[in-house]
C-alpha cells in the first residue's frame, strides 16, 4: 500500500514538474490584456522593459475591462493572460468566475487615477453640464418634468437638444459617442455619472435601499435610440469623430484628452458645491473632479515563475521612474498615486498578497 501511494507521488510530483516546463516552453512572453485606458501605459511599460530587462517585450491587448476579466479568469495555463488592466475594481462576479476556474491567487494593484473625460471639438462653443443634466440626457427611462423621480412618472426620454433639458444650456443636439458595456470606462460613468444624475431625485435615491434591483436597472440604463453611440474599445476612433462633428461629445480617459489637447477641449463637470470644473492633474489627483476613478492591473500568481519576468514588469510598472510624479507614465497622462499610496502599492508589488475570491 506504502509502495503504491509513493509511485502516486512520485507520479504527481512528476506530472507537475512536466507541466511546469511544459508551460515555461510554449511561452516565454508576458500576455497583458483589458481595460483601453490603462493600455497605453500598460504598453508604455511593457516597450521599456522589454528595451532595459532581458526579458522579450510584453504582448499587450485591449480588449475592455469586462473582456480582460473573462479571459484572465478563465483558467491557469500558457493559453490564459498573465495579468489584465482594469479601469474599475474587480466585481464579485468576477471573483467568483476566476475562483470557479481554478484562478484562486490573485493579486490586486492600484497603479494611479484617471478622469472620464467629455470632451468635444475646439473652436464648439464650451460646455459646462451637472451630473443630474447628464443622467436627463443619456437615460433610457427619466423622470416626468415636475415629479420626484416617483417609477410610475418614469417615462421614455424624450430629449433631443441639450437646451430641452436646461434652457440654459446650448440649443444643440444631444450625441454622444463613448465606450460598450464591456469597458471599465462605461462601467465608472454609469456609477460616478449617471447614477449619480439619477440620485439627485429623492424617490430615486431612495430605491438604492429599498429595492437595489431596481435602482440599478433604471440609473445606469443608457438610452438606445441612437443618441448614446458606442465606439467599441477604440478611444482613437472617438476623437477622430469628434473633429467631423461639432455636436458630438466623446468619453474617454483623461490622457486622450491630453494627448489630444491641440484638438478637443473638455467639457466642465459641476461638483456637488456647483462649482464647475475641468479634469486636470490636479483636479482628478484630488478627487475634486466628479467623475475621477482608480485604475489598477490583475496579477495571476499562478504563473509568477513560469512565465519569465512577470516579478520584474510589475517592479518597472510601480517604481518611480515609471509610476511616479515625474514619472514616464505621468507624461503619458496618467495621475499618480499620492505619496503614501505609491509607497503601499510598492510594497504589494513585491509581497503580493491574493484577494479573496470565493465561488
Amino acid at each position: 500500500m506504502m509502495t503504491n501511494l509513493k509511485l502516486m507521488a512520485v507520479a504527481l510530483i512528476s506530472t507537475v514538474i512536466l507541466s511546469s516546463e511544459a508551460l515555461a516552453q510554449s511561452r516565454n512572453q508576458i500576455r497583458v490584456v483589458g481595460s483601453s485606458t490603462v493600455f497605453p501605459f500598460s504598453t508604455a511599460v511593457a516597450e521599456e522593459f522589454g528595451r532595459t530587462s532581458s526579458y522579450k517585450t510584453p504582448i499587450v491587448e485591449a480588449t475592455g475591462t469586462g473582456g480582460g476579466f473573462k479571459l484572465f479568469c478563465n483558467g491557469i495555463g500558457t493559453k490564459y493572460p498573465d495579468i489584465t488592466n482594469a479601469s474599475r475594481a474587480i466585481k464579485p462576479s468576477e471573483r467568483s468566475l476566476c475562483a470557479a476556474r481554478g484562478v484562486t491567487e490573485v493579486a490586486e494593484l492600484k497603479i494611479g487615477y484617471d478622469g472620464i473625460v467629455l470632451a468635444q471639438k475646439k473652436q464648439t462653443p464650451a460646455l459646462s453640464i451637472t451630473v443630474r443634466e447628464l443622467y436627463l440626457a443619456l437615460a433610457s427611462r427619466i423622470p416626468a418634468a415636475g415629479s420626484d423621480g416617483r417609477i410610475e412618472d418614469l417615462i421614455e426620454n424624450p430629449y433631443v437638444l441639450w437646451s430641452d433639458i436646461n434652457p440654459a444650456l446650448p440649443k444643440r443636439k444631444i450625441s454622444v459617442m463613448g465606450p460598450p458595456p464591456t469597458s471599465g470606462t462605461r462601467d465608472a460613468f454609469n456609477e460616478l455619472a449617471i447614477q449619480s444624475g439619477c440620485k439627485t431625485f429623492p424617490e430615486m435615491a431612495a430605491l438604492e435601499t429599498t429595492n437595489p434591483h431596481l435602482f440599478h436597472a433604471h440609473c445606469q440604463s443608457i438610452r438606445e435610440d441612437g443618441v448614446y453611440i458606442e465606439a467599441g474599445e477604440n478611444d482613437n476612433l472617438i476623437v477622430q469623430k469628434l473633429l467631423t462633428d461639432s455636436d458630438t461629445i466623446g468619453i474617454f480617459g483623461y490622457s486622450f484628452l491630453d494627448q489630444n489637447a491641440d484638438m478637443v477641449d473638455a467639457v466642465s463637470i459641476a461638483t456637488n458645491n456647483g462649482q464647475y470644473l475641468e479634469p486636470t492633474f490636479e483636479s482628478i489627483s484630488t478627487g475634486e473632479y466628479p467623475i475621477s476613478r482608480s485604475l489598477y492591473i490583475y496579477i495571476k500568481k499562478a504563473h509568477i515563475g513560469i512565465i519569465p519576468g512577470i516579478k520584474d514588469f510589475i517592479e518597472e510598472f510601480t517604481s518611480d521612474r515609471a509610476a511616479g510624479e515625474l514619472g514616464y507614465l505621468a507624461e503619458r497622462g496618467l495621475v499618480p498615486l499620492l505619496d503614501e499610496e505609491r509607497d503601499a502599492a510598492s510594497a504589494q508589488a513585491k509581497n503580493l498578497v491574493s484577494l479573496e475570491l470565493q465561488p
